[in-house]
C-alpha cells in the first residue's frame, strides 16, 4: 500500500471516530421516539443486510477504486450495490471485491437499448442476485406503459438465469402523468412474479408519497429500501440526521420478505464519512 493510501486511510479512521458518534446519536434518538411511541424496541436491522450504494462514493472510487473498497470493508461493510465498474471488467472487479472480502449484492444496470444477455452474463461473474433499472422518465402515460412493457420482458429473463430485476423509484413517478402515477403504471403492466421494487425512501417522500402506504400498497414486490435520509430544507442528509422516521418506518414495514438496507446519499461531502454515518446508524437502530 502506498504513503499516500495509508495517510488517507489514516485520516478516514480518525474522522470515522467522530462519524460513529454521530450515527450513534442518531440511533438512539430514533430508539428513544420508538420506545415511547411502540414501547422497548427489540428489532435491528440484520448486519448482513446492510449495504451501500457505491454511487455514494463515485468520486473516490473514480480516483482510488481499491483504496475506498477497503475502507468500506473497515467501517464494517460486507456487501455493496453497484453502479458500474469504474473502466474495469466484471472480471477483473469481482477479484477486487473478492480481495477485501465484500460482495455484490445487487446492482444498478439499465436494460433498455442494452444486451440484456450481457448484463446477465456480468451480474453471474460479479455475483449479484438482484438488479434493478436506476432511471426512467416518459412524458406520457402510453410511453410509461410501453417502458413497463419492456422492463417486464427483461425481468423475465433475469428471472430464468436466476436474477431478480426490478425498478428503483425517484421522485416524479409519483407525480400524476395523463391522470395516473408512473409508479402505478409500472406496477400494473409487469408481473409481480419477477418484476420487484427497490424504494428509494427519500425520493418516496419527496414525490409526497408515504413510504409505509406504498410498501403495503405493493405487499411483497419490495425486495430493496435506498435508506436515505431528508433534511428539513429538503436537500440530502446523512442518516439520523435529517427528519425520516427511520425506526418507526422500518418497524411498519418490518412484515413481507427480507429486505435490503442499502444506504446511499446522492451528493455528500465526505462520501467516506456518510458511510461510516450510515453503517453505524443502521448496524445500532433498535426499532
Amino acid at each position: 500500500m502506498s504513503d499516500e493510501r495509508l495517510s488517507r486511510r489514516a485520516m478516514f479512521r480518525t474522522a470515522a471516530g467522530a462519524a460513529a458518534a454521530v450515527g450513534l446519536a442518531g440511533a438512539l434518538g430514533g430508539t428513544a421516539h420508538a420506545t415511547a411511541t411502540w414501547g422497548p424496541p427489540t428489532r435491528r436491522v440484520p448486519r448482513q443486510m446492510i449495504s451501500i450504494q457505491l454511487y455514494t462514493l463515485r468520486n473516490l472510487l473514480q480516483a482510488d477504486l481499491e483504496g475506498t473498497l477497503e475502507a468500506l470493508a473497515d467501517i464494517g461493510y460486507r456487501t455493496v450495490e453497484l453502479a458500474g465498474t469504474y473502466g474495469r471488467s466484471a472480471t477483473e472487479f469481482r477479484a477486487i471485491l473478492d480481495r477485501y472480502h465484500l460482495s455484490a449484492t445487487s446492482a444498478h444496470v439499465s436494460f433498455d437499448g442494452a444486451d440484456v444477455n450481457r448484463l446477465i452474463e456480468d451480474a453471474r461473474i460479479l455475483g449479484y442476485r438482484k438488479a434493478a433499472c436506476a432511471w426512467a422518465n416518459f412524458p406520457t402515460a402510453d410511453d410509461w406503459r410501453a417502458f413497463a412493457g419492456r422492463l417486464d420482458e427483461a425481468a423475465a429473463a433475469f428471472h430464468k438465469a436466476g436474477i431478480a430485476y426490478g425498478y428503483h423509484n425517484h421522485a416524479h413517478e409519483y407525480a400524476l402523468v395523463d391522470g395516473v402515477r408512473p409508479i402505478d403504471v409500472i406496477a400494473e403492466h409487469t408481473d409481480p412474479r419477477t418484476v420487484h421494487f427497490e424504494y428509494d425512501l427519500y425520493w418516496v417522500v419527496a414525490g409526497g408519497a408515504d413510504p409505509v402506504e406504498e410498501y403495503h400498497r405493493r405487499f411483497g414486490r419490495v425486495l430493496q429500501f435506498h435508506v436515505k435520509d431528508r433534511a428539513s430544507d429538503g436537500s440530502f442528509a446523512d442518516l439520523g440526521t435529517g427528519t425520516i422516521d427511520f425506526p418507526d418506518l422500518f418497524r411498519r414495514t418490518w412484515a413481507g420478505p427480507m429486505k435490503q438496507y442499502i444506504v446511499e446519499h446522492d451528493a455528500p461531502t465526505d462520501a467516506l464519512n456518510t458511510a461510516k454515518v450510515g453503517y453505524e446508524y443502521l448496524a445500532n437502530l433498535r426499532f
